[in-house]
């Protein structure tokens, strides 16, 4: 399996990064493809605008998911936004490994989603969903959080942790066609000692491994191909709100 790991954080000793390290060299190990986009040391910048393309649909009037169509169809995407989209293709399997960050995705991540799954290249109106692009494949979260476990719980001051990161499975992962497995948490990151971040890190690495080499989900991902490649027929001339 090709496997793609997107990180974020800023500080390369943090324990996030741990787990994006601990991922890659498991999974190579297993004798799967691991790609990296190490969001913070590669300076990827979260802001969509204009600069996420080289020329436009409409010089007059800038509508995101119009350019972001046009530039699908011509290739003329920035080449920061063209190499993350030749990753995104790439991988069979989607890891994100990141910090809670005011109960959701660090900005940083919530860009790359913005800019990379861009209209055209991995969605369009109609394909979501079980209609997506990206049906048969998987993808999995790995993240931190300064809350105890009871603060996740469900009498705790926060919710559940799949409370809390239900808009990031539904509407992005499961958007995009995506196999969401239950994500990975290493509750209360920072407080905990050593022994307890080794215990996270095995346990990180025994779920991410099943995960990956799970046999069943071979067999769904190659039946699904077919499908995949039937959802991503031509979308429409427009982007669905071009006049909006």
């Amino acid at each position: 399996m090709n496997v793609l790991i997107v990180h974020a954080h800023p500080e390369p000793t943090s324990f996030t990064a741990a787990l994006k390290d601990t991922a890659a060299s498991a999974l190579a190990a297993a004798g799967h493809g691991v790609e990296v986009s190490d969001l913070y040391a590669e300076g990827f910048n979260p802001v969509a605008g204009r600069h996420d393309f080289f020329d436009a649909a409409d010089p007059h009037r800038f509508h995101y998911q119009s350019e972001q169509l046009h530039a699908s169809r011509t290739g003329r995407f920035s080449p920061e936004l063209t190499r993350e989209q030749e990753r995104l293709m790439r991988a069979d399997m989607f890891v994100f490994t990141f910090p809670l960050w005011w109960g959701g995705l660090p900005a940083i991540v919530k860009g790359w989603f913005d800019r990379v799954c861009a209209y055209g290249v991995a969605y369009a109106d109609g394909k979501r969903f079980d209609q997506g692009y990206f049906v048969g494949r998987r993808a999995m979260l790995a993240i931190t959080t300064g809350g105890t476990t009871e603060r996740f719980s469900p009498g705790g001051s926060y919710g559940p942790i799949q409370d809390v990161l239900y808009p990031v499975r539904r509407c992005m992962l499961e958007y995009l066609g995506l196999e969401v497995i239950d994500p990975f948490v290493a509750y209360a990151a920072p407080r905990v000692d050593a022994a307890m971040r080794a215990e996270y890190l095995r346990d990180w690495e025994a779920r991410l491994l099943a995960a990956a080499d799970d046999r069943s989900w071979h067999a769904r991902l190659a039946a699904a191909r077919t499908v995949a490649r039937q959802n991503r027929a031509a979308p429409e001339a427009n982007a669905w709100a071009s006049r909006k």
